[in-house]
């Protein structure tokens, strides 16, 4: 293969990975070649001609054979986008998704216009995506605090705080247990949570590169992939403000079933469409203490 120039390999890549079932076959070829090489997608198209040296090519081929056995591009490159953020990431990780976007921004809005003191937890953090992008983006003076029960997610998440020069206050733990004689009950603008919702049953039935190599840890949320949020809906009632916010991801069949864990009149729970127009985020928004219920 030595002597191929960038635009041949490439060709090759694409069709060796499409024929081993890729569906993005040319997507796959091109990050993975960038990262061989320390240069962005935009340089294969400029150096179109370029050589690949002999350590190039045996580097890109192992990745590639890789990859043709399902093995997630993100854990091969040991990095993800997420927000306009480079975040690494590893097998003890959840790779971030851009539908989970919109839970950040949503969050950004409601902190845009809280008035006073800002807090936000975000519970199962992962990678620290969300927290860190939320310290990044968030008004200043805003607070963030994360929690995993994973002591591997942990470490990666303080890497990446630590990588964009933000500051989060990791604890790990089981969903918000790590909060009690920490803070106030009460004292909480928003809670994000991005926590297992698939199905027992349905593990399965997902992408090999998902149910393969993706911690099952992050993603079977029990019978019907809602047990861990039933958990954590009342732990958050007592930790958020009046008039502050729970956050959600979920699957866009389980909306029917995820609003009615927000029981009025405690919480005014809403569903929020992702880009593809399907519901992905449920917000539940903490009603007054004084509330009669």
């Amino acid at each position: 293969m030595a002597g191929l120039t960038v635009r041949e390999r490439l060709l090759q890549a694409t069709k060796y990975l499409r024929d081993r079932g890729s569906f993005t076959p040319r997507l796959d070829a091109e990050v993975l070649l960038a990262h061989v090489l320390g240069r962005d997608r935009v340089y294969l198209y400029r150096e179109a001609s370029l050589v690949l040296n002999a350590d190039s090519e045996r580097i890109y081929k192992v990745l590639l054979e890789r990859r043709a056995g399902s093995e997630p591009v993100a854990y091969l490159t040991g990095h993800k986008e997420f927000m306009g953020l480079d975040f690494a990431v590893g097998s003890h990780v959840l790779i971030p998704r851009p539908e989970t976007e919109l839970l950040v921004e949503k969050a950004l809005a409601i902190l845009a216009s809280w008035p006073g003191q800002r807090l936000v937890v975000d519970v199962g953090t992962g990678s620290g995506a969300i927290a860190v992008s939320l310290a990044s983006m968030a008004p200043a003076g805003t607070r963030v605090k994360a929690i995993d029960i994973s002591p591997q997610a942990l470490e990666t998440a303080r890497a990446n705080a630590l990588r964009h020069g933000v500051e989060v206050v990791f604890q790990r733990g089981d969903l918000l247990a790590p909060l009690q004689g920490v803070l106030a009950p009460g004292s909480v603008t928003v809670i994000t949570a991005n926590l297992p919702y698939i199905p027992s049953g349905a593990m399965e039935g997902l992408p090999k590169d998902v149910r393969g190599y993706e911690p099952a840890l992050a993603l079977d949320g029990g019978s019907d992939g809602l047990e861990v949020y039933r958990r954590l809906i009342p732990q958050a009632e007592t930790w958020l403000s009046p008039g502050g916010q729970l956050l959600i991801e979920i699957s866009p069949e389980q909306v029917e079933q995820a609003l009615p864990l927000l029981v009025p009149p405690r919480w005014l729970a809403s569903a929020y469409q992702d880009l593809a127009g399907r519901p992905r985020l449920i917000c539940g928004l903490k009603q007054s203490e004084h509330l009669p219920g």
